[in-house]
């Protein structure tokens, strides 16, 4: 019988024969935690007494950076404090978000299972990685291991075909599965995507449309290792280092086998409080905002940006809005500048804050008040998750935030991008 994606990664760090709904404990390649888990990390490891880690580590102050409090910067001291006692890697603030920083170090490769104290692990199955997310404690005791244990996820085969309308983009075509599937409808499963709208998108895209398979309750998800990855990758891994791709075998057994036509999917919008709570963008003309933040784990690279300020050049952001903008990591920031496209963003009206999560999690940088209306290019828009229970968050694409900054309403940024 044949195997997926997920059987595979976790056989090979078993050092057994897996299927799906086995339990095993396998060798983990890689760990990571952030300034908003770390610090019971580090508690549990020197509870653990655990004088030397047995995975490879490292930490990136990302949450809350710099520092918004006083009990903040504690955190982070007692996090640059562990690194130098342990020598293990840590990005400091301005380095970026975790699940762009993490990518871009080389660190992880294809075939590599990887643990993250942060739900938005999954991100980095874009490269071909068994990555997910779990609490501290776990972490911490596979530092102390080198080990965890699984249950192999049963696996989504889904299928996306089409050719992409040009004002739509990753991001809608996660929204619209996870609208289809529902919030809770891949939990603990892991996800392979395929065709050719897949096959079309760049590694941004890929980046994105991973990073938001936890919204559907997923464990893990994997796109296709082909000449786009591999030419990302080779930027990015030491010199002399052989990639090991894992591919599904032709035979494997998938639990359900999904196909979706994008060729006239529409740009969308995850209402609040809810990310399956998902319309056309044009649908919302009569919402007014108040904040527009285009940044996160999900779409703040190099494209999002771009994309962005296509449709904010020589544009202003509407009076009484708030356009607020967070580069995924310095990498991003530097290439945006070179191009021109933080001019753009500034002089349009915005404000550009610090590489790193901005205000996704509520913590800094751009908190909404009681009502009001913020859109957004990050992942998530359930109550409280800006630091305001009484706050709306609308999810979007950056096309449909820039757009949505233009007039002061949720719009679809088509009339921006077709003209």
């Amino acid at each position: 019988m044949g195997k997926t994606i997920a059987e595979k990664i976790l056989s090979r760090h078993a050092q057994k024969d897996l299927s799906a709904d086995d339990f095993a404990l396998c060798e983990v390649d890689f760990a990571f935690g952030q300034d908003g888990t770390s610090s019971i990390i580090i508690d549990r490891i020197k509870e653990l007494g655990a004088d030397k880690l047995k995975t490879k580590f490292c930490m990136v102050i990302d949450h809350s950076a710099p520092s918004p409090s006083e009990g903040v910067s504690r955190v982070h001291k007692k996090m640059r404090t562990f690194a130098l006692d342990y020598r293990t890697q840590l990005y400091d603030i301005g380095c970026g978000v975790c699940h762009q920083v993490i990518p871009e170090s080389g660190a992880i490769l294809p075939g590599d299972l990887v643990l993250g104290a942060d739900s938005h692990t999954c991100t980095y199955g874009a490269i071909g990685v068994f990555s997910t997310g779990v609490g501290s404690t776990d972490l911490s005791l596979t530092l102390a291991n080198g080990k965890n244990w699984f249950k192999v996820p049963r696996t989504y085969k889904i299928i996306v075909k089409g050719k992409l309308p040009r004002c739509v983009f990753a991001k809608d075509i996660i929204l619209h599965i996870i609208a289809d599937l529902g919030a809770a409808g891949a939990t603990y499963k892991a996800v392979e995507f395929y065709g050719p709208a897949i096959d079309s998108l760049d590694m941004d895209g890929r980046f994105t449309i991973c990073n938001m398979l936890v919204e559907m309750g997923a464990k893990a998800g994997f796109m296709p290792i082909d000449k786009t990855t591999i030419s990302w990758l080779s930027k990015k891994i030491p010199k002399g280092k052989k990639l090991k791709p894992v591919t599904a075998d032709c035979d494997a057994q998938y639990e359900r086998v999904l196909e979706y036509d994008v060729s006239k999917l529409k740009a969308l919008v995850a209402r609040p409080h809810s990310v399956d709570n998902v319309v056309p963008a044009s649908k919302l003309r009569d919402i007014k905002i108040n904040q527009a933040f285009l940044g996160t784990c999900t779409n703040g690279r190099l494209t999002d940006l771009k994309t962005a300020a296509q449709v904010l050049k020589s544009r202003s952001v509407a009076p009484g809005v708030r356009l607020i903008v967070a580069p995924a990591s310095r990498s991003v920031f530097l290439r945006a500048m070179e191009a021109g496209i933080i001019d753009v963003f500034v002089k349009s009206g915005g404000v550009v804050v610090a590489p790193g999560c901005g205000p996704c999690v509520g913590t800094h940088n751009g908190i909404p008040a009681d009502g009001e209306i913020v859109i957004s290019s990050a992942n998530r828009n359930f109550k409280g998750r800006m630091g305001n229970p009484n706050a709306f968050i609308y999810l979007a694409s950056p096309a449909t935030v820039a757009a949505s900054a233009i007039e002061g309403r949720i719009t679809d940024p088509g009339k921006y991008l077709m003209a």
